[in-house]
Order: structure tokens, then C-alpha cells, then sequence
């Protein structure tokens, strides 16, 4: 007979006010305080919910045999930050499908195109700097992810709505953890923007818009299901911001990226010395050490057993992202920032989760983490070569309950020259 043990059980009929309250931790101090990686709670209107960190948990928790994505985002992430019927509610044949859309405008020669126009955009934004008394670098590169992130997937964006579309983007994941008016405001700034860009697919497929074919404009519009049909345009405006999105999403990390430097100012000569080598090992650390997005959430396929536990069909299971990228078995001093623990780490899809774990083209990993990669080395090297600047006194401190994270200040700089 196979084993079973009872596993922990935080009590209380429902526990998402405690998980608000303490955000990116609210898995990792249960975990703490019952010496095990998996403990059961009850969220979203009292649903069952097993919660679950570590490498092994990782591996069962992208086994498509055990775990489904459908019906286990709740309804606010859609109505938010993903958009419905979007590529991360799907599964199986479906999702690989579509996946390889998104994975097809991965290529080295797109990552190069992007890097370039961000390289760009940030050359002009020096000129601009150079003038202004102070630099709010979230706020800016908001702004200028925003205009790379149209261009490079071929959506035309005039000057004068720049700030609307960068506030409406910035809105969608900035209200991914939030309640009340941070809600709402992404809410509304989801529908106008999918307003925006049916009405820009439409005019795609009638021929008054031309799109550059390796464009994610052009493909997205065009692209057909396993049926052979095109999607609604509903659907493509939704799959086209979940590109524009996390692109813009990228600022959270170029912000910590800055932070980081500042706060490990000997991390600098190592970047000098090493250059490209070294800035791979800096990104990486930035983005484990870092809140980000705290945790994912599938639900049960089948029954199954794993570690002494039953899953029950249904059941809502949540992977403690940051949990995991701070776990003492996987990461020595896991608390203290140190990019030299990537120099000689072995690659794993299950241990180092910052934007999900599994295989890129099967699962469901973020397709887009190579690009979120290669835009921070292009502002890692700006840092460090192309500007100088003064941090001034100001509040650096970011919470662990706000999601996402983001320092008080969003990261201010004056003085700033161009080297």
C-alpha cells in the first residue's frame, strides 16, 4: 500500500487576507515554521489549496499529467494581467501549439533587433537626462519600453500616446497582486487597450495596415489554431499584450538591476573587468535574489500521490516561486547577493524559477525570459559604460507585500552624464 502522511495544514477557513498581508513570504514562513516544503491552506473563498517549494515540487508541479492550468488563474489575473483564453490558462496539444507562436519570435536575429532598438532609445534618452534635475529610472524606462516594445513587434505608436499606452501596460501587472483602486485601474486599462489593438488586427487583415511579416503584429493576425483557423481578434489583441506586457514588465528588474548596483558597488570593477561573461552572472543573481512575481498556480488533473500526500482532482496547487529561488537546499547563503554562484552552476529548468521552470517550447516556462535576459545586459552595460550619475539620498527600501515589489523611490539619479 502505498505510503500517505498528513501534511500541515494552515487552519482557517480562508487565508487570502494573510496571504495579501504578507505577500512574497506567506508560503516560505509556513514552510519555515512546519520544517516541511508542502503544507495545506485554504484560499479564494475557502478552495483547497496545496502549497508546494523546492526543486522536486517544481518538477511535479510542470508534469502536465499531473497539474492543468485551465480554471486555476483567478479571475482577477485575467481580467488583469493575463487577459482570457490567453496562452497561460492552456494546456496540452493547444498550449504547445500556440506556444510555438510566442517561441518563433524568439530567435537570435529578434533578440538582436530588440537589443538594438533599446540601445537606441537609450543613446536618446541621455540627451534628455543630461538636461532633466533628477531621473526617475522606473518611470523612464516604463516610457521607453513601452516605444521599443511597440516597434519591435511592428505595432505603430505615435509620440503623443506614448504615456497612455505605457500607463495602460504598467497598470496590467502592476495590479497583479493588488485589491481595490490598483484593480481596477488595470482592469480598465486592459479593455481599452484590447480596444486598441482589435481595432489595429482588423485593420491588418483588411490590407489598410502593413505589417513586417516577421513582426508579432503579422504573425499573431495571421497565425491559425490547430483547426487551421485564424483566431478573433479578441484573442490576438489579448496574445498580442501578453508581448507588449512583460516586455514593459522588464522595468521592475532594470530598476532592481540599478539597485543592485548601488547597493554592491564592488560588483562594478568585476563588470569592467569581466564584461559580457560576469554581466550573465549579475542578471541572473538580480533576478533570483529580487522579488518578482511570487508565486504560480495550476490545479489537479487526476488524483496522484507524491511525497505522502493525495492530490485530489481539482485541487488548486500553488508554486512558491521566490520560496524556491531563496531555498537553503538549492542555494548556499540564499539571502546574501552573489553573482559568482552562477559561474559555474549547472543549468537546471527546476531549480532556478524567477519566471517559471520546465521546458521552454513544451511547457509552460515564459517564453519570453531570453529576451527579459538580454534587455537587462543592454542597460547593465549602459550603467556601466555609457553614463555616469549620483544616487542621492532617497527611499531604496522595497516590500515584501506589495506585488509586484518596486523600490519606494522607483530609483532616482541626478547628474547624469554621458561618458
Amino acid at each position: 500500500m502505498p505510503y500517505r502522511e498528513q501534511i500541515p495544514v494552515d487552519k482557517g477557513i480562508d487565508n487570502t487576507v494573510k496571504l495579501l498581508l504578507e505577500g512574497y513570504n506567506y508560503i516560505t514562513n509556513r514552510r519555515n515554521k512546519f520544517g516541511r516544503d508542502i503544507f495545506e491552506t485554504r484560499i479564494l473563498g475557502g478552495k483547497k489549496a496545496i502549497c508546494i517549494a523546492g526543486e522536486e515540487a517544481v518538477k511535479t508541479f510542470y508534469d502536465e499529467d499531473k497539474l492543468i492550468r485551465k480554471g486555476a488563474a483567478p479571475k482577477r489575473l485575467r481580467q488583469t494581467l493575463f487577459g482570457e483564453h490567453a496562452i497561460q490558462t492552456m494546456d496540452g496539444d493547444n498550449h504547445r501549439h500556440r506556444k510555438e507562436l510566442f517561441m518563433s519570435l524568439m530567435t537570435k536575429e529578434r533578440l538582436d533587433d530588440i537589443s538594438s532598438l533599446l540601445e537606441s532609445h537609450l543613446e536618446n534618452a541621455v540627451d534628455k537626462w543630461e538636461k532633466q534635475k533628477m531621473v526617475v529610472v522606473y518611470n523612464d524606462m516604463v516610457q521607453l519600453l513601452t516605444k521599443v516594445a511597440c516597434a519591435w513587434a511592428g505595432i505603430p505608436l505615435d509620440d503623443k500616446a506614448v504615456f497612455r499606452r505605457a500607463t495602460q501596460l504598467e497598470a496590467m501587472f502592476d495590479s497583479a497582486g493588488a485589491l481595490g483602486l490598483r484593480h481596477w485601474k488595470g482592469r480598465i486599462s486592459r479593455n481599452s487597450a484590447e480596444v486598441w489593438l482589435r481595432e489595429l488586427i482588423g485593420q491588418v487583415r483588411n490590407g489598410k495596415v502593413n505589417a513586417n511579416k516577421d513582426s508579432a503584429l503579422y504573425k499573431m493576425s495571421w497565425y491559425q489554431d490547430k483547426n487551421g483557423e485564424v483566431l478573433n481578434e479578441q484573442i490576438v489583441a489579448v496574445e498580442l499584450l501578453n508581448i507588449l506586457r512583460p516586455i514593459v514588465a522588464v522595468s521592475v528588474y532594470i530598476t532592481f538591476e540599478a539597485l543592485a548596483l548601488y547597493e554592491n558597488p564592488q560588483e562594478k570593477d568585476k563588470l569592467r573587468t569581466e564584461g559580457f561573461e560576469y554581466a550573465e552572472l549579475f542578471v541572473r543573481e538580480v533576478r533570483r535574489y529580487y522579488p518578482f512575481f511570487p508565486l504560480l498556480t495550476a490545479k489537479v488533473r487526476e488524483d496522484f500521490l507524491w511525497n505522502g500526500h493525495d492530490f485530489r482532482k481539482g485541487n488548486l496547487v500553488l508554486l512558491d516561486l521566490y520560496g524556491t529561488n531563496h531555498h537553503p537546499d538549492i542555494w548556499e547563503k540564499p539571502y546574501t547577493f552573489n553573482p559568482e554562484r552562477f559561474r559555474d552552476r549547472e543549468e537546471s529548468f527546476y531549480n532556478f524559477i524567477p519566471q517559471g521552470g520546465g521546458d521552454y517550447y513544451r511547457g509552460h516556462r515564459c517564453p519570453g525570459e531570453w529576451l527579459t535576459i538580454e534587455l537587462m545586459k543592454v542597460v547593465l552595460e549602459f550603467l556601466i559604460s555609457k553614463v555616469e550619475y549620483v544616487v542621492p539620498k532617497q527611499d531604496l527600501r522595497y516590500s515584501m507585500i506589495r506585488i509586484p515589489s518596486i523600490p519606494g523611490s522607483r530609483f532616482v539619479i541626478i547628474d547624469v552624464k554621458r561618458i
